[in-house]
């Protein structure tokens, strides 16, 4: 019977004349590729789309003040992509103020109008000691200026939903084509009593209510990585099956 010999390997993946013999035979694996080349090629690829798409959120001014820097046909066309842009913007900008709801239209001001468009509704607390809830409220309005393509809708928790917890408001619901998209109660899910604009620009961003290159966007979340997108997708609060509790 054949007894297998320990082969002393110092290094199994160390350039060898010893290991050369040693992989021949398939006493040690072959020596796995060198990751290099492919992380080169990844850094070229990377270099190349971020100089391609270098214009890509830049609004009217800025492409102006790059006159003398890029080539004018090029120029040209992302002047030409950032108009069509702005022109399709306030075509669909209908809504521009928040808008206090009742009771009794919420089906019709809310569930059905989502059918058009994103439909954000905050639910505000019924105590004006609440500090996130009021926080909200200023939040809302800028919104609401700024997307108004979104309907930005507002009522108060306990005129909306009978004995709806004090301590769940203030609370987002976020609805489209009928149905509650996401939900976000209190502002623990973002920065408490921090939280601003852009933190709620980051759920537009998440649930699909604008993109990443929307000129409308502050400048830092134009140019910032989609991953704090990824994670309020998939955050706390992301479960539809409780519609019919908001009804």
């Amino acid at each position: 019977m054949d007894v297998p010999v320990n082969v002393p390997v110092d290094d199994p993946n160390a350039d060898t004349e010893w290991n050369d013999i040693l992989r021949k035979h398939g006493i040690i694996p072959e020596k796995p590729p060198s990751p290099t080349p492919l992380i080169e090629e990844a850094l070229t690829e990377a270099r190349r789309l971020a100089h391609e798409n270098r214009l890509e959120g830049k609004d009217l001014d800025e492409l102006a003040e790059l006159e003398d820097e890029e080539d004018d046909e090029f120029l040209e066309q992302y002047r030409s992509k950032r108009l069509t842009e702005l022109s399709s913007i306030q075509s669909s900008s209908i809504y521009n103020q928040v808008y206090p709801i009742q009771k009794p239209d919420y089906s019709r001001d809310v569930t059905e109008a989502s059918k058009k468009s994103f439909i954000f509704v905050l639910l505000t607390s019924s105590q004006g000691t609440n500090t996130e809830s009021r926080l909200l409220i200023e939040i809302w309005r800028e919104l609401a200026k700024k997307f108004g393509d979104v309907k930005f809708c507002q009522i108060r928790a306990d005129m909306c939903i009978e004995g709806y917890p004090e301590k769940n408001t203030p609370t987002i619901l976020v609805y489209r084509d009928g149905d509650i998209r996401k939900q976000i109660i209190t502002l623990k899910e973002l920065k408490g009593a921090r939280t601003s604009i852009e933190d709620l620009e980051d759920v537009l961003l998440a649930v699909g209510a604008t993109t990443q290159n929307d000129s409308r966007l502050r400048q830092k979340i134009r140019g910032r990585d989609a991953e704090s997108s990824k994670k309020i997708r998939g955050g706390p609060g992301h479960d539809n099956d409780e519609d019919s509790d908001w009804e």
